[in-house]
């Protein structure tokens, strides 16, 4: 089973926001080449991090409220949140240690 959970617009709120752990958002798109070469690459590196930080992506076609608001033009980006904030931001494909080297560099 992924360690990455789908989530909504509606969801964010509860998924991300309110979340205790650090939490890794992928915005993707199913159209989208990059993202899904950064899916796998996700979900094995949320392997790595299981109990110390929560990953989730979010459709930007079916949930189009949420993007914006956290400044999202183009997919895939990453963003980081922790106690509810934006911490960190990532636009692009990223190999597996580039995403580590994100992870580390801005968690704890």
């Amino acid at each position: 089973m992924s360690q990455v959970q789908a989530i909504s617009d509606a969801s964010f709120e509860n998924d991300v926001i309110k979340s205790k752990l650090p939490v890794i958002v992928d915005f993707w798109a199913q159209w989208c080449g990059p993202c899904k070469a950064l899916t796998p690459i996700v979900e094995e590196v949320a392997l790595k991090y299981v109990d110390k930080v929560k990953f989730v992506k979010l459709n930007v076609d079916q949930n189009p409220s949420t993007p914006p608001k956290f400044g999202v033009r183009g997919i895939p980006t990453l963003i980081l949140f922790q106690d509810g904030q934006v911490k960190a931001t990532q636009v692009g494909l990223l190999s597996k240690a580039d995403l580590i080297q994100f992870i580390d560099s801005h968690t704890c």
